[in-house]
């Protein structure tokens, strides 16, 4: 009975992108359509490899998704796995719980989307059932495994769940549960959903598989990205592996810029870094955020002008690569101690040391600042200025460092440039 299929999650399909938008219109058209066109890929791949089955493990949509041209897109996009005889299977997460796009949008025949009670769909021609159970809310505080019913004997058992698992700095805690849980279930294979990052493990006589989102969207989703092809033979034996299908990959591309002293010589480096991480991409198009680390006398231009080196970056950068920003944390290299008075800048930069003692007033105010903001930020945002005290006092000190640099740059403007 050997039974093919693809596992996917977290498609967020036409999820909005507003802050790209506002940075770069350029990258925001690429990456805004990516959602739509890897999954047009992921059919693709199902008809490439004339699996049985796809099955969709929640957050299909992204919020309150309402464009009519997304529901005509994924009903062409089924029709096509129909015509080729391929059943999907789909369970709704907290993104697509409450879509409008649920009450009006008609699939054809061949599409199975759980409710939130639990449901066991023997697969049509093979010996396996499929277990899913949608979230009914946004929010699932609860385990959702109790719900699922227990294996069909003699069968190949799927279950499809949306869940954080036991946690993820990343991810709000939905219908939370352990690896021991699913073992323990009986099922052959766990399909999961929600973790962006892919992870496969073992349990018991369970596979267990997060595929990860299949197309990143900002730097946070960094990385390759994929489904998964699993395949379960006649004796039950399963294996399962990655497929990439990211349209763009995003990546925070480390530039060392140590002792570099001319512009020409920082874009050559720039421009080098960026082709080995093209070349190491999955992706036809990669979307890079530049860190750029290392004691450089040059560094207070490449802070002052750093538009001009995304620009001349972006002119020199091979096709299908695109810049996104420059994480500037290079630094001009501290001139040996000299008399006081000799060298007011050099006096100036030791002062404005953040790792000095002198700056506890300054750090206190700075921790103030972004715990205020991060109060004032939607909860599912939050995390974004840090987890825990020492995530904060970490970015505080990076703001502080940041700041100091941008204003001896300033200062520095003036003096001799190589």
């Amino acid at each position: 009975m050997a039974f093919r299929f693809i596992h996917s999650a977290d498609i967020h399909l036409d999820s909005p992108l507003r802050s790209l938008s506002l940075r770069d219109p350029e990258i925001a058209e690429l990456i805004g359509n990516a959602t739509r066109q890897a999954f047009a890929g992921i059919v693709n791949l199902c008809l490439d490899e004339a699996v049985d089955a796809l099955m969709i493990a929640g957050d299909l949509y992204d919020n309150d998704l309402t464009s009519m041209k997304t529901a005509a897109f994924l009903r062409s996009e089924m029709r096509r796995l129909a015509e080729a005889g391929i059943s999907v299977f789909v369970i709704r997460g907290n993104h697509d719980a409450k879509s409008v796009l649920n009450r009006h949008l008609s699939l054809p025949e061949n599409v199975h989307v759980f409710t939130g009670r639990a449901g066991a769909v023997p697969v049509e021609g093979k010996d396996a059932v499929v277990h899913g159970v949608s979230f009914a809310d946004r929010h699932m505080a609860d385990s959702l495994l109790p719900k699922y019913k227990p294996p069909v004997a003699g069968v190949v058992n799927i279950g499809l769940l949306h869940t954080s698992l036991g946690g993820s700095a990343e991810h709000d805690v939905y219908a939370p549960c352990a690896l021991s849980d699913l073992a323990g279930h009986g099922y052959d294979y766990w399909g999961l959903g929600h973790i962006h990052k892919r992870a496969a493990h073992t349990a018991g006589p369970a596979t267990v598989v997060m595929p990860g989102i299949p197309q990143g969207r900002h730097i946070n989703e960094a990385g390759p990205k994929s489904v998964t092809l699993v395949e379960i033979a006649d004796d039950r034996t399963v294996s399962v592996s990655e497929r990439f299908t990211a349209i763009a990959q995003f990546e925070r591309v480390p530039v060392d810029v140590t002792d570099v002293e001319t512009w020409p010589a920082a874009l050559r480096t720039v421009e080098a870094a960026l082709g080995t991480a093209s070349d190491a991409a999955f992706s036809d198009n990669l979307v890079a955020r530049l860190d750029l680390t290392g004691l450089t006398p040059l560094a207070f231009r490449l802070r002052r002008d750093v538009d001009e080196l995304i620009r001349k970056t972006r002119e020199a950068a091979p096709g299908g690569v695109f810049i996104e920003t420059v994480n500037m944390q290079a630094q001009s290299p501290i001139a040996n101690p000299q008399p006081a008075g000799a060298d007011p800048f050099a006096e100036l930069r030791l002062l404005m040391d953040p790792g000095g003692n002198g700056l506890e007033a300054v750090r206190r105010a700075a921790r103030e600042l972004v715990e205020d903001l991060q109060q004032q930020l939607p909860v599912d945002a939050r995390g974004r200025l840090g987890n825990s005290d020492e995530e904060v006092a970490a970015l505080v000190e990076t703001f502080m460092r940041d700041g100091a640099e941008t204003v001896l740059a300033r200062f520095e403007a003036d003096r001799t440039e190589p």
